[in-house]
């Protein structure tokens, strides 16, 4: 997969593919990262990609011309159609199927404002999906991306270490526990700390069982933390 990163802020996200699943998708080549500053497309003499809002308000507003030129630049530099992806607070909530979905696409395009957002005419004119990781706000939509990256390349097969490292999680489609649901506990040695012991059906070697205490519990730990995942919730 490729996966091309508009930003103001190119510099923060250097620590993040530099390691971790990041890398090894990299490193395995099965993900390549490309990184674009966005004040590199603008034709204003002092590099501005901003400016105030018609009608007054605070705050700054992305212009369209650098964006637009940046969008169009960036995917002639590689044949493969790229599925556009504009990080803002307005965009549909981002979730496990969503990045499960987006795993599956050959090149990600992934625009991350700042300032007030952006001229809705560049919302009007790329059309791109558009996804916020929660309800709060943040400085820009550098982080938000991050969050897609790492959510998304560890789906892409062959990225993990096992490929059903991924099967079983919270929110996920796999068999997991409960569908879409919150992970079961999990242990591990020393089989007693601090006077709490591991439950002594994972230690019994009946993987029937195992399985069964597994759903139950991700069931109750659903139901307790997020009812709302639950569909009779």
């Amino acid at each position: 997969m490729r996966i091309d990163i508009l930003t103001l802020f190119p510099e923060m996200f250097a620590p993040v593919l530099g390691a971790s699943i990041l890398k090894r998708a990299q490193d395995k080549g099965l993900a390549s990262y490309h990184l674009h500053q966005l004040r590199d497309y603008t034709t204003d003499p002092h590099r501005k990609v901003d400016d105030r809002p018609f009608g007054g308000g605070p705050g700054m507003v992305l212009m369209c011309q650098p964006v637009l030129d940046a969008v169009a630049a960036i995917e002639a530099g590689d044949p493969q159609p790229a599925t556009r992806i504009l990080l803002a607070p307005t965009g549909q909530t981002f979730t496990q199927p969503l990045a499960e979905e987006l795993s599956k696409l050959p090149r990600l395009l992934l625009i991350a404002g700042h300032y007030e957002g952006f001229d809705e005419r560049i919302h009007q004119l790329l059309q791109p999906r558009e996804i916020s990781i929660g309800d709060y706000v943040l400085s820009g939509g550098e982080v938000p991306a991050m969050v897609v990256l790492d959510a998304v390349v560890r789906l892409i097969p062959g990225v993990l270490g096992d490929d059903l490292s991924a099967h079983g999680e919270s929110f996920g489609q796999a068999d997991a526990t409960v569908q879409g649901g919150l992970e079961y506990p999990h242990y591990t040695r020393p089989r007693e700390y601090a006077g709490l012991s591991v439950p002594e059906i994972l230690l019994s070697g009946n993987h029937g069982a195992v399985e069964k205490w597994r759903r139950e519990q991700a069931g109750k730990r659903t139901a307790e933390r997020r009812p709302d995942l639950l569909k009779d919730g």
